[in-house]
């Protein structure tokens, strides 16, 4: 009998139940409204479902981040074999490769002046740069929390490993995926506020048609340019541009599948476990979380808005031919940022079709996110 009851004790001492805290509690009741939200919201659950479950996963048994030099037997979590892979910066470069080779860069091309709004959509970046060092973070930090304005997960990810940031590494990734999954919540109040009903209303001339030679040199000239000025940028810059040389090239359609498709799922599954898995509540619930969130949101929104204005500026200057509504398309998150833009123009004229034109400012905005780190980068000396 007494052999039974210390069986059934030692059974009941195993169960997570006895050793988790209020706030592994807290942190599974913030997995479980994530879940919420990508499931029955719809809230990118390609991204949500994955950092949820892993989330979840960590704060249940957290030996599943386990290293391996903290470990026992020399073997780690699996979710830390994942992590890894983060911290050495290789599925934030695969997520721009298997985007490069989704996306059309057709519209950027027709339409350069595109790059001007990406690049004013990154101001957002420098004002929570700013805020960060003033709220008493260091500089390496305060560049890994700012990228967030960027909207850009893959981005904020690669950043913060370079700079060395390990620690901050969840509630930044998990700032900047969460606000790219809100994008539909977040913009359409600062574009409505921004812009007037007439502003909102233009419609703009179809772009021009692109040279398949156009397409197959873009790629191959930007990771030129860009990774001759700033070489740092190229494990991001230069897989985004091989991604899309794939797509154009029309010689390698098998690569592009697998990059577009099988590869790219394959890589949000681990990237997004992992960034969930970094989100223990020893390392979640602290007061830098509650700061990172907070100015990860107003970089975000200052990226918007400075996107929107500048594309007011350049519609004034045009003598109203450019709807100031693609401008907070600047932001990082393809496609979401440039379907917004569609809705929000929509909603004043169901026949204004913008979205081709939002893409433009789109992608710059995906090249401009990765620009920028590069520059911390290199003002750090990485």
């Amino acid at each position: 009998m007494s052999y039974i009851l210390d069986t059934l004790n030692g059974i009941v001492h195993q169960t997570a139940f006895l050793s988790l805290t209020w706030g592994n509690y807290l942190m599974i009741a913030v997995a479980c409204v994530f879940l919420y939200l990508a499931i029955a919201k719809g809230f990118e659950p390609l991204l949500l479902v994955p950092i949820a479950f892993g989330m979840l996963l960590v704060n249940i048994y957290p030996d599943i981040m386990l290293s391996i030099e903290d470990s026992s037997n020399g073997t780690g979590g699996l979710l830390y074999y994942f992590y890894l892979l983060d911290e050495w910066a290789i599925l934030p470069s695969l997520i721009f490769m298997g985007v490069g080779a989704m996306t059309d860069f057709g519209p950027l091309i027709a339409n350069p002046k595109s790059f001007l709004l990406g690049a004013a959509a990154q101001f957002g970046i420098f004002a929570a740069y700013f805020g960060a060092i003033a709220l008493g973070f260091n500089g390496q930090a305060a560049a890994s929390i700012a990228i967030i304005g960027g909207a850009d997960g893959p981005t904020s990810i690669f950043l913060a490993s370079k700079l060395g940031q390990m620690d901050l590494l969840g509630p930044i990734a998990v700032a900047a995926y969460s606000y790219m999954s809100l994008v539909p919540i977040i913009q359409p109040p600062i574009m409505k506020a921004l812009t007037t009903k007439k502003e909102r209303m233009i419609k703009m001339d179809q772009l021009r048609p692109v040279s398949k030679l156009e397409k197959i040199l873009f790629p191959i000239v930007v990771t030129m340019v860009v990774c001759m000025i700033l070489p740092t940028t190229a494990p991001l810059v230069g897989m985004l541009m091989l991604g899309n040389l794939f797509r154009e090239c029309g010689v390698v359609r098998q690569l592009t599948d697998t990059a577009s498709n099988a590869l790219m799922y394959i890589v949000v599954i681990l990237l997004g476990t992992s960034v969930g898995a970094n989100t223990s509540a020893e390392a979640f619930l602290n007061a830098d979380t509650l700061k990172i969130v907070a100015l990860g949101l107003i970089a975000f929104a200052f990226g918007t808005a400075a996107g929107v204005l500048f594309g007011k500026l350049m519609c004034a200057l045009s003598h109203g031919k450019i709807n100031p509504l693609i401008g907070s398309a600047g932001v990082s998150a393809v496609p979401m940022a440039a379907r917004v833009s569609q809705k929000v123009g929509a909603q004043e004229d169901p026949s204004n079709f913008l979205l081709m034109h939002a893409m433009g400012p789109n992608v710059a905005g995906v090249i401009g996110t990765a620009v920028v780190a590069g520059v911390f980068m290199a003002v750090f000396g990485v």
